[in-house]
């Protein structure tokens, strides 16, 4: 046992030979970015080797309804950071921007909330976010990181502040605001050909029009090209950057190595605290588009660049859990694996199926009812704490981690607000059969989309779908015309009564039930609404970080490496060759 371990008045109680535990374990948390759930070897994927992950599972606890907060980013790791349904921090959209849009945007996880972070970090833990953070920089000015993780708990970050997306690769097509943005290339060329054409037509005496208004028109023309170009024209440099805790350390970033500086700064935190106690939140960039691999990887697996990212990132598990182990850390630390929602169907380049797979389960990212959108991997380790090889299959939540490691690390959650996690110690070790939750909300921004209703004495759950997004094509499973489904207006169906399922029986959603043959369907329908009146009762308003003046690109907030808008440089170097040419491919 390290000399670090402190008793507290803390006893773990476990069935049979598990042992009691009296010291604050170290913990690693390790998210993955629009991973499917149908991806993964140990949950039936045949055709993509993740054997890390497999292997962590046969070690630990696996989790078969581990539920995601929200079907995206944002809103999901906001709710798995604060223990809370997004909509109690603001952190989810009424409008189409559910997401941050840009590291330079004033939006983000509010400063009053308390992360997991500051419950562990005022218990003694050295804390560790390497990644993805995706919850906002700044509020009012370039420096004030009043959204920043070391304002939310954290003693030590790297990665990016913002998200991966096509735009940090030159040779991807354009993500963000695609469709906006060829409208405002076209307005632009229109005006460029108005003013080119009047020109002309006056030079040659065809029309009378004076060079005032045709000098207007160009200054106009420009300036509007001027107001849409300087914010989408550079967006590698905006929002594709690494930083290490304020400083920012490459601006654009270099993605051909940042899996390796990514991999060597989380192996890097666990040597350094290996005496702890330490949180380690891993929140990897893979498998988000645009599937950056490592040539090591490239063409190994047999699903095509998709497989090859999911391949690569199993690999960096294993190299996270191999350092662990090296430490002799294994059994010491709490290991925790997830998915921050489920894979993302309309992922396409022309052929190519670049999104992942959600096994069984209809519908995927973006959706907030569909199984496919948040339904997840859920993995826990801990040698001699929680029992080796077994499954669960109550019904869990990505919000649950909150209360959990809290309660490890001895601290207690907030008093003063409304918890929506439960502790999973007791679940995990068996001492309690069934799940705490007996309702969860699911979300689609702000509107609620599904209840799902475990019955505890009969073994039912039911899930109660009130709107449900409309498949392009017809039947597809999926929002391919639009590129994702959305969650109000035109593209969604609203049900009364719901759609009725039971996924105890029919766990893919595949055939609705009916009032006229379901003979229980009136008395679960009307158990699941007066659920949903008490839950929007504990509802309090609160400021919304998703509005459109909150998610737009501000200059004066843009974090910036050098003087704006002269953001560019390179601290990093070719630091990254020396821990990939030691890799062992599966």
């Amino acid at each position: 046992m390290p000399i670090r371990v402190i008793f507290l008045c803390l006893f773990l109680k476990s069935p049979g030979s598990h042992a009691s535990v009296s010291y604050k374990p170290n913990i690693v948390l390790i998210l993955v970015d629009d991973l499917g759930i149908g991806d993964v070897g140990c949950y039936g994927n045949d055709t993509i080797r993740t054997p890390n992950i497999d292997r962590l599972a046969k070690e630990g606890v696996k989790l078969t309804q581990h539920i995601a907060a929200a079907p995206l980013c944002t809103p999901s790791r906001a709710a798995f950071l604060t223990g809370r349904y997004p909509i109690r921090s603001g952190m989810d959209a009424t409008n189409d921007y559910r997401v941050i849009q840009w590291a330079g945007a004033s939006g983000g996880l509010p400063p009053n909330e308390t992360t997991f972070a500051k419950i562990l970090q005022k218990q003694g833990y050295i804390t560790g976010l390497i990644g993805k953070w995706h919850q906002g920089v700044n509020c009012e000015s370039r420096n004030d990181y009043c959204h920043h993780p070391l304002n939310h708990g954290f003693d030590y970050f790297y990665g990016m502040p913002f998200s991966l997306m096509n735009d940090c690769q030159i040779t991807q097509p354009p993500e963000k605001d695609r469709v906006l943005r060829t409208k405002l290339w076209l307005y632009s060329q229109t005006i460029g050909l108005a003013v080119l054409t009047l020109a002309i037509a006056r030079l040659t005496g065809l029309v009378s029009v004076t060079w005032k208004i045709i000098t207007c028109l160009a200054w106009f023309g420009f300036l509007f090209f001027a107001s849409w170009f300087s914010s989408y024209g550079f967006i590698r440099y905006w929002d594709c950057i690494l930083m290490r805790n304020h400083e920012i350390t490459e601006q654009p970033m270099v993605v051909e190595r940042t899996t390796s500086l990514i991999l060597k700064e989380a192996i890097s935190f666990i040597e350094r605290n290996k005496h702890g106690p330490f949180l380690l939140f891993v929140s990897f960039l893979h498998v988000h588009t645009p599937l950056i691999t490592t040539e090591l990887f490239l063409g190994k697996s047999s699903y095509g660049l998709y497989g090859d990212n999911v391949e690569e990132m199993d690999w960096m598990v294993g190299r996270v859990l191999d350092a662990i182990d090296k430490k002799g850390l294994k059994n010491t630390t709490l290991t925790y694996f997830s998915s921050d929602h489920g894979g993302f169907l309309e992922a396409q380049g022309g052929k190519a199926q670049l999104g992942g797979w959600n096994g069984i389960y209809k519908g995927g990212k973006g959706m907030g009812g569909w199984e496919g959108g948040i339904r997840v991997p859920g993995i826990f380790r801990w040698p001699g704490v929680l029992p080796a090889d077994t499954v669960i299959d109550e019904p869990t939540s990505l919000m649950d981690i909150y209360p959990t490691v809290a309660y490890l690390a001895g601290g207690i959650v907030p008093q003063d607000r409304v918890m929506d996690g439960w502790n999973l110690m007791p679940l995990l070790q068996g001492s309690i059969q069934h799940s705490e939750h007996e309702f969860l909300f699911h979300y689609c921004g702000m509107y609620l989309h599904a209840v799902r209703w475990h019955q505890k004495d009969s073994g039912a759950l039911w899930k109660a779908h009130y709107v449900t997004p409309i498949f392009q094509p017809e039947g597809a499973g999926a929002c391919y015309g639009r590129g994702i489904c959305p969650c109000f207006g035109e593209g969604v169906t609203h049900h009364d009564p719901p759609l009725l399922f039971d996924l105890s029986r029919d766990p893919s959603e595949a055939k609705p039930l009916l009032p006229a043959t379901e003979p229980l369907f009136d008395t679960v329908t009307s158990r699941i609404e007066r659920a949903v009146q008490e839950h929007r009762q504990t509802l309090t308003p609160v400021p919304q970080q998703l509005s459109l003046h909150n998610i737009m690109w501000k200059p004066w907030l843009q974090p910036c490496c050098g003087t704006f808008p002269f953001c560019w440089c390179d601290k990093e170097g070719d630091k990254d060759r020396p821990l990939l040419a030691d890799g062992n491919l599966p």
